[in-house]
């Protein structure tokens, strides 16, 4: 594998200089990388990195444009926002993240507060990014009606990235995603969930027996209780590890809300041996319950929905998944956003900035009754 270095400059939304270099991948870093795959596939143990909410149009696709008039090549481009955590993915066995815009130039937009949609060849950025799995449970998926679900399931099928959590009827959205690797069978399943007052979309994104949209319900509770009951139920008995990804709680903020906790809960209860959550834009607690680790929100990701978001700290969790559904979790703090230097090009924290974030995530985390043992002690 060959990796390409950049180094990007930008005032405002004008593109500045970039100058790139090729660069052939450390030989050790790979001989450990396979190392490590291989002794996996020995302990049949499954490595799944996760991130948050991935929106490729808007602010990027801008700032995309801006590279692009300005004389960068398309292939120097889609390497450029994954540079900062490329290694901390290609290191799964799996990545997974929350798909918040459909990949269409197609659609009549739907009546709503934002609408976000990507040109479908931004699709690249997360081929480059290491990404294999999306989930496509939210509540922006259907911004562009069906024609933007239509193609947005086409351009990740052609892209080789698999998804879940939207489909062209409620059957179809519902249906879990099942990977096996090395010897072990995960199940992904997603939903849209909001209960009032938290609730700012229309009914419309919501799949129905005989209309497209994604997997959930529309602010009814017992509804979602019926139906994690009998998806996440059945899903638990045909794989090692089922683990739910939500869209759920209120946008900017950190608190969960008490349905988050009844849902995830339910979850575990059920079977789930991870709980995965996002839409807040913010990072919110992790929870350990019952074993499983609970990520209410995973914060922002590539978000090119705010160029220059006032709290940028992020996280990937990565889990390590075994043959009996044991499952292991520890958090790698991010920022997202280096506005205007390196907008929308998250990295990795380190040293001191690791530990503060780390500090801040075991305070948010505190409110539990148990927390990952990396996070105790850490406030």
């Amino acid at each position: 594998m060959r990796r390409r270095e950049f180094l990007i400059r930008a005032g405002g939304l004008a593109a500045g200089a970039l100058l790139a270099r090729a660069a052939g991948a450390d030989p050790a870093a790979s001989d450990s990388l396979t190392a490590a795959q291989e002794q996996r596939e020995h302990d049949h143990v499954v490595t799944l990195a996760v991130a948050g909410d991935t929106t490729l149009g808007y602010n990027l696709q801008t700032h995309v444009d801006e590279m692009l008039e300005g004389g960068v090549l398309r292939e120097y481009v889609w390497p450029v926002y994954p540079r900062g955590i490329r290694e901390v993915l290609d290191a799964a066995d799996l990545a997974l993240v929350n798909l918040e815009c459909p990949f269409t130039e197609r659609g009549e937009k739907l009546q709503k507060n934002f609408n976000f949609r990507a040109r479908p060849e931004l699709v690249k950025i997360l081929q480059n990014a290491s990404v294999d799995v999306v989930t496509l449970a939210n509540n922006h998926l259907m911004d562009y009606g069906p024609d933007g679900l239509t193609d947005t399931i086409q351009t990740l099928d052609a892209a080789g990235i698999k998804w879940f959590g939207a489909g062209q009827h409620e059957k179809n959205a519902r249906r879990p995603l099942v990977i096996k690797r090395n010897g072990v069978k995960i199940g992904f399943i997603g939903y849209y969930f909001q209960a009032p007052p938290d609730m700012l979309e229309p009914e419309a994104v919501y799949a129905q027996p005989r209309r497209p949209g994604v997997a959930g319900c529309f602010e009814d509770l017992e509804c979602m209780r019926k139906l994690v009951h009998e998806d996440v139920h059945k899903l638990a008995h045909k794989v090692e590890a089922a683990i739910p990804y939500f869209h759920w709680g209120k946008e900017g903020s950190y608190e969960v809300r008490d349905y988050q906790i009844e849902l995830a809960h339910q979850c575990v209860d059920l079977g789930a041996r991870a709980v995965l959550g996002a839409h807040p834009h913010r990072l919110q607690g992790v929870e350990v319950y019952k074993g499983a680790p609970i990520l209410y929100s995973l914060g922002n990701f590539m978000f090119g929905g705010n160029k220059d978001p006032d709290d940028k700290l992020s996280m990937i969790a990565r889990l390590e998944i075994g043959r009996k559904g044991d499952v292991a979790c520890e958090l790698t703090p991010i920022q997202v956003t280096t506005w205007p230097d390196a907008p929308f090009q998250p990295y990795v924290l380190e040293g001191d900035a690791r530990s503060l974030a780390l500090a801040r995530i075991a305070e948010l985390s505190r409110p539990f009754a148990s927390t990952l043992p990396q996070l105790q002690g850490a406030g």
